[in-house]
């Protein structure tokens, strides 16, 4: 089954993260395709690396990152959302006068156009978080 998934928590600040790792992590293991993950709301803090959590914690944003390059998991940051956060691509930051970048490797950014796309695509589309 081709799977989409969307996040709309912050890292640390709800479960819904954590559960939508450890679903991606289980449905991948039992064979099915995950399409695209979206970030939305507050879900886009999943995709700043400067998150630096306790050593004795999870680093939520580099587990996606690293599943994200194992299983070359799409993964997107709404633009919108993300401004309104402070994170950058280099090509946000450029075209926003900011000195630097902060967007996490494997995270992209682009427009609600690709949970969309992602809808239109997968068999299910799954929500986490409000």
């Amino acid at each position: 089954m081709k799977l989409a998934v969307m996040v709309n928590e912050g890292p640390y600040t709800h479960q819904a993260s954590d559960t939508a790792y450890n679903f991606i992590v289980a449905a991948l293991a039992a064979g099915h395709e995950i399409f695209r993950v979206f970030f939305y709301h507050d879900g886009v803090n999943n995709g700043t690396r400067l998150s630096t959590p306790p050593q004795d914690d999870r680093h939520i944003v580099n587990r996606w990152s690293e599943l994200s390059k194992a299983h070359d998991l799409d993964l997107v940051v709404c633009v919108a959302a993300a401004q309104r956060r402070g994170i950058v691509d280099p090509d946000e930051a450029k075209r926003n006068g900011k000195d630097s970048d902060n967007i996490a490797p494997g995270f992209r950014i682009s427009g609600l156009g690709q949970l969309i796309e992602a809808g239109i695509q997968a068999d299910r589309l799954l929500v986490f978080g409000d």
